[in-house]
């Protein structure tokens, strides 16, 4: 469902998003109000250069403290291109040197720090993956993993910048495995797997913290799928949510995890349905659904971001497979929300992508067309 293209085979189809003692499970269903009784702001926005057809449009994926926003737009050609939103609304666009300019090639932006640097990835001309530096005074740095595969589909993908200037995210080496890595702000390369790992993927955005903390998800020896919390030692804890299936490309999957090490992410369980959960820094988890969503294969709730007040936003899918946005505040009360203009069909709706520490909330909606579209809800 997800338009982007990183590590993709740890996600449902559906989705676009050491031993562990686990010394506590909640259950919480929380209190629910809809967005029409809360005094909330939504500003609806597209790239003026983004494509209308369907599965094109804008992808915002990162909103800061500030109000910054990154991420990429597809144009009517397929091809990717990253934009910056200021908090005025005023956007910048920009492209990475190298970056091809054929469908499925182009410029992706996923994270911003403080200091305004953005990182993300581009394709080239042979469909090869590269991850950027962008500084704030729009001086680009290539970053390669030295170990990444240089073939169509594999190399380099750089997900994640904390203030230190620390970049996190995954590579896909000769043999399409996928790997972890963080780069030190001086360019020093550390790469890790999970243990007994097909493959380890990261979460995006906000996959790792200012502590230098980094979470995602691996798929073991069975094709299961299990969540990761590394600390900046190098000491990697695996975890799975209690009640996940242990059917292959099923399991738990991890989404954000914020400054205090909670993380958010979802489950699935022997019956296809998707679980949020949260799990805090002692491993004990708390589960959670919103009350609306489906109770059919493949439908259910899907978090996608923590802020460090622990406010979770994502999406649930309802019965009717249409998405819907929520945010879920730290006492278990669940706010939803739809964005204007989100279209009612199958797989049509709004999908928050990320929140902030001010309460902002931005990710996209799909019109009645399958166009997307970004949005900003601020409180």
């Amino acid at each position: 469902m997800t338009k982007h293209l990183g590590f993709s085979n740890f996600y449902p189809a559906i989705r676009r998003k050491g031993t562990l003692t686990l010394s506590l499970v909640l259950c919480i269903m929380g209190l629910v109000v809809s967005a029409s009784a809360q005094r909330s702001t939504i500003i609806t926005f597209s790239i003026p250069d983004a494509g209308t057809a369907a599965n094109q449009g804008t992808f915002p994926i990162g909103i800061d403290a500030q109000g910054r926003i990154v991420g990429y737009y597809e144009d009517a050609n397929s091809v990717y291109h990253a934009f910056l939103r200021a908090p005025n609304g005023h956007i910048t666009t920009f492209e990475a040197p190298g970056a091809g300019n054929e469908a499925n090639q182009g410029t992706q932006a996923y994270c911003l720090n403080p200091q305004g640097a953005i990182v993300g990835f581009y394709f080239d001309t042979e469909g090869v993956m590269h991850g950027f530096l962008r500084d704030p005074d729009g001086r680009f740095t290539t970053i390669n993993v030295p170990d990444a595969g240089t073939s169509s589909g594999q190399g380099t993908g750089s997900w994640n910048i904390n203030p230190a200037g620390t970049i996190a995210g995954y590579y896909q080496d000769a043999n399409y495995v996928a790997h972890a890595f963080l780069r030190t702000r001086d360019g020093r390369f550390t790469t890790f797997s999970a243990p007994d790992a097909l493959g380890t993927g990261m979460d995006y955005f906000s996959g790792l913290n200012p502590a230098g903390e980094v979470n995602g998800n691996y798929e073991d020896s069975k094709g299961r799928v299990h969540g990761y919390v590394r600390s900046p030692d190098g000491r990697l804890i695996t975890y799975e949510v209690p009640g996940a299936s242990a059917s292959i490309n099923q399991g738990t999957f991890s989404s954000s995890i914020n400054t205090t090490g909670t993380v958010t992410g979802y489950y699935i369980d022997a019956n296809g349905l998707f679980h949020g959960y949260l799990r805090a820094p002692n491993g004990s988890f708390m589960k959670f659904d919103v009350p609306d969503a489906g109770k059919e294969p493949n439908q259910g709730t899907f978090p996608s971001n923590i802020n460090p007040s622990t406010e979770v936003t994502g999406e649930y899918l309802d019965e009717g497979f249409v998405w819907h946005g929520f945010v879920r505040a730290p006492n278990g009360f669940v706010t939803k929300f739809d964005v204007p203009g989100a279209g009612s069909g199958a797989y049509q709706g709004t999908m928050p992508g990320s929140n902030n520490s001010e309460g902002a909330i931005t990710g996209y909606y799909v019109d009645d067309a399958g166009v997307f579209h970004g949005f900003l809800r601020t409180q």
